[in-house]
């Protein structure tokens, strides 16, 4: 499969900078009247898949929640000159679809530690915890309590059973979503031994990631962010001379991936590609010191990352060929043909939200829908369960009255009209906003940029000649605060293949896990 090494977002861009964006084409009752037929006749079509998955991809879009996948419709369909209304991304086009309730052991609106937690252990946690139960107080520092409550994941079943595994994000690979599906830790912030108390026996999260796994019996794909976080601090980093490693303890995390797994290790475009994976049977993937960049920012990167859905194709293609291949040493080694599990976690959207930037979080969102529809050309759906979802949601809204084809990131401007919709203090509106977060910004560059600027939440200029399509802006917000924050209503379940049909109605979140181990029996 071949890939654009331009932005997708760059293209898009192209395309809405040039102001196309499709009206609703001729519609009259018959329109609706057959759609909703078609729509029925489809669906009388659906058979339940009763079979036993070989392969399990569980895509997490972090802070993915419904009003987020909307708005990422609508754009995805404007930015290529089409209906947005109307437009379908790839994980709508799953056959099941079901709502998760988000709520953590004692957070009504939580973080990505225990919702992780939750779809990979089956086990509802505390906030800022990592694949533990809830008895574990969060920042414990005895390892005894640690190992005493620690839940056991969809990924380490998988390995026990012989299965390929691998982890995808484009956040740091220590980060709350992809970390909770090998460590466990009573932090989600102690990533690296640099952020460990001088008096904790808990290992930090980077470090597990290499000592959870037995010799030759690693994770087959890890690719992400968060590079400096296996380096020692005495350390370099290849792309930016300047950056040091993170580690105080001396240890060489990426030398121990090499040594103690047989991995190859890349850290740019050049070096990704190079991969081949019918011969590469572990591969450690690091493309930032940090988090990787933004889908709006990635072409700008001079060493080149590639894109979620690049990394999900060669991850796929790595797991089919190791999933039917011999890896390690010994019995318990040999020829296994055991299918694989795979998490792809889009994790920038939730950073594209939390700095109130539209923009970033909804192109993210339509990245990694492109990944989700890899996937879905890559795998069989007889034999292949996929889930798309969300850890949580954001104060992201979509409100006012605007006309079918109003630029979703646009100004309102209602039916029958041209100038824009104005409120009670005179002055247009956005179509999208947030409740709370760092408020109205234009920056030459926008994301993480705006956390050096004044908070500016409610109404503090005209809108009126300002272009809020911009991949600068920042929408307006209520309450001001720092960062935007999570919200706590429910996110979507998509899903198609072997028992697909299990994620139905409205569910508690642990129990994506409980229907992924069935379909897989493990």
């Amino acid at each position: 499969m071949k890939f654009a090494k331009k932005s997708l977002v760059a293209a898009m861009a192209i395309a809405l900078s040039a102001g196309v964006v499709a009206s609703a084409e001729a519609e009259d009752a018959s329109t609706w009247y057959d759609a909703g037929q078609q729509a029925l006749k489809e669906a009388k079509r659906l058979n339940s898949n009763e079979r036993r998955a070989k392969n399990v991809i569980l895509f997490v879009g972090d802070g993915m929640g419904i009003s987020t996948v909307t708005a990422a419709r609508i754009l995805s369909g404007q930015f290529q000159g089409k209906d947005g209304e109307k437009n379908s991304l790839s994980m709508e086009t799953l056959p099941y679809v079901a709502l998760s309730k988000t709520y953590s052991a004692n957070q009504q609106t939580p973080d990505s530690a225990p919702t992780m937690t939750a779809m990979v252990t089956g086990v509802k946690t505390n906030d800022g915890e990592l694949s533990v139960d809830q008895a574990v107080e969060r920042k414990e520092k005895d390892n005894t309590v640690i190992q005493a409550h620690k839940l056991t994941t969809i990924l380490e079943l998988a390995k026990a059973r012989g299965m390929a595994t691998g982890v995808v994000s484009t956040a740091r690979l220590t980060h709350a979503t992809p970390a909770a599906t090998y460590a466990h830790t009573s932090e989600r912030d102690w990533e690296a031994d640099s952020n460990l108390p001088s008096d904790t026996t808990v290992k930090d999260i980077a470090a597990q990631s290499v000592d959870n796994f037995a010799p030759n019996d690693g994770m087959d794909v890890f690719m992400g962010g968060g590079r400096t976080y296996f380096m020692p601090n005495t350390q370099s980093d290849p792309e930016y001379p300047t950056t040091k490693g993170r580690r105080k303890d001396g240890r060489d995390l990426i030398a121990e991936w090499q040594n103690k797994f047989g991995c190859s290790y890349i850290w740019n475009q050049a070096q990704f590609d190079a991969i081949d994976p019918a011969e590469s049977q572990c591969v450690l993937g690091l493309f930032e010191p940090s988090h990787m960049q933004y889908e709006a920012d990635r072409a700008n990167d001079g060493a080149g990352e590639p894109s979620v859905a690049e990394l999900t194709s060669k991850a796929i293609d790595i797991l089919t060929a190791n999933s039917r291949s011999r890896r390690g040493q010994g019995a318990e080694r040999a020829r296994r043909d055991k299918g694989f599990f795979l998490m792809v976690e889009g994790g920038r959207i939730d950073h594209g939200h939390h700095a109130s930037n539209a923009y970033r979080a909804l192109t993210d969102t339509i990245a990694m829908d492109e990944a989700i529809k890899v996937a879905m050309e890559k795998t069989d759906s007889s034999d292949t369960l996929i889930i798309v979802t969300a850890d949580h949601s954001h104060t992201f809204t979509i409100a006012g009255y605007p006309k079918r084809g109003n630029p979703i990131l646009g100004k309102v401007v209602n039916p029958g009209q041209t100038d824009f919709a104005t409120a009670a203090d005179g002055m247009p509106y956005t179509t999208v906003s947030y409740a709370n977060g760092p408020g109205f910004h234009v920056l030459p560059v926008g994301g993480d940029t705006v956390y050096s600027e004044p908070v500016q939440a409610g109404r503090v200029t005209d809108l009126t000649s300002v272009n809020t399509e911009d991949q600068g802006f920042h929408q307006e917000s209520l309450v001001p605060l720092s960062s935007e924050t999570h919200a706590g209503e429910d996110v979507a379940i998509f899903s198609g293949g072997p028992k697909a049909h299990l994620l139905h109605g409205v569910q508690e979140q642990n129990y994506i896990f409980h229907v992924m181990k069935d379909a897989l029996s493990l």
